[in-house]
C-alpha cells in the first residue's frame, strides 16, 4: 500500500514510518523543511514538501495514496485552540481527497479528550472540555462519505528521544531544583511506548473497521506522583507536593495537564486488532536512564 503520512518525522510519526516500511508499505511523508525531507529519504520514504497550512498539498498527497495516516499537530499549547483549528482544516482537506474511495484514513486524537476522573474507553465520546474532540467529529464524518475513517487516541507517549510532556517535566525539575506534583499526586496518566503505538497505527491502516475509535494505551493510569518520584530520584532533587494554585507558576503550560486525571483502557482495541503492547512501561522507561542524559 502507498501511504501518505503527515507528521512523518515526529516522535511518533518516525516510528510509524519505520513500522510501515518494514511491513512492506511504501511511504510518502509530509516534509515542512529540508531537514525533514532528508530524514525521510534516509528512512526509505519519499518526502512531499508542504505543511498543515498547505491544504492543496495535503489534498494532492492524499489523492495519490492508497491510505492516509494523519499524525501532524502544531504543538503550541499556548495557542491550543488555534492549533486545533489548523488540525481540523487539515483533516477536512485530507478527507475530501479520499471521499468516495473506500480508502483508509487514520486520524489522531488523544485520551485527554475523554471525560476526566474515570477510566475512559473506546466507546466514550469526547468531552466538551477539550477542543481536540472536534477533530474526531470531523474525521469520522467522512465515514458517511465513503472513507474507511478511524481514529487513534494517544495517551502520554514515551520512549527514547521523547520531546514531550515527560521531557518537559524533567526540564522544569532541573531548572527549579524540585520535582513537583499537584495535591496528593493521584492524577493518573495513561501511557504507551512509541513503538507499541506505531504498530497500532499500522494495524489501524490495514485492518480497522470503518468508524473505529482505538486507544493506543499500554498502561491505564500511572500516578503523576510516581512519575515525579522517579524524576526526583534520577535528578537527585526533592519531590514535593504543591497546591493547584501554585501549579501554573511552577509548570507553565504543562499545569493544565498535570492536574488532569486521565486514565484510559484499550481492552476493546486489543481485542479488535489483536494488538498487545509489549514494550517497557513508563516508570521502567524512566528508570532506563535515557531521559536523563545530557
Amino acid at each position: 500500500m502507498r501511504v501518505f503520512v503527515t507528521g512523518a518525522t515526529g516522535f511518533v510519526g518516525s516510528a510509524v514510518v519505520r513500522e510501515l516500511i518494514e511491513a512492506g508499505h511504501q511511504v510518502a511523508g509530509l516534509a515542512r523543511t529540508d531537514e525533514a525531507a532528508a530524514a525521510l529519504r534516509a528512512a526509505g520514504a519519499e518526502p512531499r514538501p508542504g505543511s498543515l497550512d498547505d491544504l492543496a498539498g495535503l489534498r494532492d498527497g492524499a489523492a495519490a495514496a492508497d491510505g492516509v495516516i494523519h499524525l501532524a499537530f502544531v504543538h503550541d499549547f499556548a495557542n491550543f485552540e488555534a492549533a486545533n483549528q489548523t488540525d481540523r482544516r487539515a483533516i477536512a482537506a485530507l478527507g475530501e481527497a479520499l471521499a468516495g474511495s473506500g480508502r483508509p484514513f487514520v486520524i489522531t486524537s488523544g485520551t485527554g479528550v475523554l471525560p476526566p476522573g474515570r477510566v475512559g474507553t473506546e466507546e466514550d465520546e469526547p468531552g466538551t472540555h477539550s477542543p481536540r474532540g472536534a477533530a474526531e467529529q470531523v474525521g469520522l464524518s467522512f465515514v458517511e462519505r465513503g472513507v474507511r475513517a478511524s481514529l487513534v487516541r494517544l495517551p502520554l507517549v514515551h520512549g527514547e528521544g521523547d520531546p514531550g510532556f515527560v521531557a518537559t517535566a524533567i526540564g522544569i525539575a532541573r531548572e527549579k531544583g524540585v520535582s513537583a506534583y499537584v495535591g496528593d499526586g493521584d492524577h493518573r496518566w495513561s501511557s504507551v511506548h512509541r513503538l507499541d503505538a506505531a504498530r497500532l497505527y499500522r494495524l489501524a491502516l490495514e485492518e480497522a473497521p470503518t468508524g473505529a475509535r482505538l486507544h493506543a494505551v499500554a498502561e491505564e493510569g500511572v500516578p503523576v506522583r510516581d512519575i515525579a518520584g522517579v524524576i526526583g530520584s534520577r535528578l537527585g532533587v526533592p519531590v514535593t507536593a504543591i497546591t493547584s494554585g501554585e501549579a501554573y507558576e511552577h509548570f507553565g503550560w504543562l499545569a493544565s495537564f498535570v492536574t488532569l486525571d486521565m486514565p484510559a483502557s484499550s481492552a476493546l482495541t486489543q481485542k479488535l486488532l489483536d494488538w498487545h503492547p509489549a514494550r517497557p512501561g513508563l516508570i521502567e522507561d524512566l528508570n532506563a536512564g535515557h531521559y536523563f542524559k545530557g
